[in-house]
This record gives C-alpha cells, structure tokens and sequence, in this order.
C-alpha cells in the first residue's frame, strides 16, 4: 500500500474520530502510518491492529503474541508481547482513541489543536519508549500534508 492509498483509507475515520474526540486526524493518520509500516506491517495484516497496541489486563478481546524492538535502558532489544486484534482499521482507531481519552496521563494532549502538538504532548507524557517518537509522527504530518485533515470540512 503506497502512503497516498494509506492516507485515503484511514482519513475518514480518523476525521470522524476526530469529532468526537478531539484527537486531531493528522495525528491518527501519521500514528497509524509510522506504527503499521503504512498499514503493512504484520501486526496491522495479521491484527489489524495500527497502532501497536498492547493487551493489557483490561482487555477482554482476542490477542496475539508477537516480538517488538523496545528502547529499554538506553538500547533496542527484541521482547515478546501480548497485542491487541481488531476485527478492522476503525476498531482499531477506537480502541486507540479510547485508550488515549482514558488515560490520565495523556490529559494534556487534548488541550493541543495540532497534530503536532498532540504528538508531543503524548510523547512528553510517555506514549512510546522511543526518545524520537514525536519528531517521527511530525515528519509524516508535514512531508504528507496531514495538517489539512484537521480544518473543519
């Protein structure tokens, strides 16, 4: 899948995400396409899980063991773990969502208007192990124009 056909099939549903939640849709757009590999990755394939969102206790649905490369004290190792499967791509921008809104500590995000913003505000919050995460999320928003997704329709 090239970015362009990515962007195309998830915009409408971060957008309607966005709505709802106030997630900006360039942040669940560059998420999604940095986390799936642009929606190719195994986890998205095998999970339809964009994001890379892990089982944790609280969920209840079907999972899937598979390896990831954490940032654990100060280097990149391979470890197992439990992920979270998703019947489709909106499931799975949702349950993000919905993980995000859930949790506390990501309450500052939703006080940023921009993709960028929230990018580094999750980031700042913890987000992701990378120490480069948002500057990632950032470069997708601005190389693919993801900004637009945010302005009202």
């Amino acid at each position: 899948m090239t970015p362009q056909q990515f962007i195309a099939a998830v915009s409408p549903a971060a957008r309607t995400s966005m709505a709802t939640t106030k997630i900006p849709a360039s942040f669940t757009v560059a998420e999604a396409a940095l986390e799936s590999g642009w929606g190719v990755s195994q986890l998205s394939v095998k999970a339809m899980n964009l994001f890379g969102i892990k089982a944790d206790a609280s969920w209840t649905g079907p999972t899937l063991t598979m390896q990831t490369r954490e940032f654990l004290n100060g280097q990149w190792v391979m470890v197992p773990a439990s992920w979270r499967v998703y019947s489709d791509w909106l499931g799975s921008i949702s349950d993000h969502a919905q993980f995000l809104l859930t949790n506390p500590r990501y309450k500052s995000a939703f006080s940023c208007t921009s993709g960028t913003g929230f990018a580094r505000a999750v980031a700042a919050a913890g987000y992701a192990t990378d120490p480069d995460y948002a500057s990632k999320i950032i470069a997708i928003i601005n190389v693919h124009g993801l900004q637009l997704l945010d302005l009202p329709t």
